[in-house]
């Protein structure tokens, strides 16, 4: 693995991999575990943001990060691949917000005429 810059997920999970293999830490990487890592990980998230919208940027970006190599994590565990899971779910989405809808709004799909 080169030094430079990581260019697709399979990259970023391949380093993810080796760090969890280093530490023989997959043995605690259950789907459940992960589950419940991505909740903690994402509570710290938004502990960023508690007491307004000024936030340490370095903060952020590292409990995003977080919040991203445990789903990364899980998508691994599953079997699959992000890239795939995200545009699927992209079209689900496309198909319950549709743009003459959906646009300029924060409803909920089920709360349309």
């Amino acid at each position: 693995m080169s030094n430079g810059p990581l260019n697709n997920f399979d990259q970023v999970l391949e380093v993810i991999r080796n760090f969890t293999e280093e530490r023989d830490w997959d043995q605690f990487h259950s789907p459940s575990n992960l589950s419940k890592s991505i909740v903690i990980e994402a509570c710290e998230l938004l502990e960023c943001f508690q007491w307004g919208d000024d936030y340490n940027r370095e903060d952020v970006c590292d409990e995003l990060a977080d919040v991203m190599v445990y789903c990364l994590n899980m998508a691994d565990k599953l079997g699959v691949r992000m890239e795939d899971i995200i545009l699927a779910k992209m079209e689900k989405n496309r198909k319950k917000y549709p743009v003459e809808k959906a646009r300029g709004n924060s409803l909920k799909y089920d709360q349309y005429d």
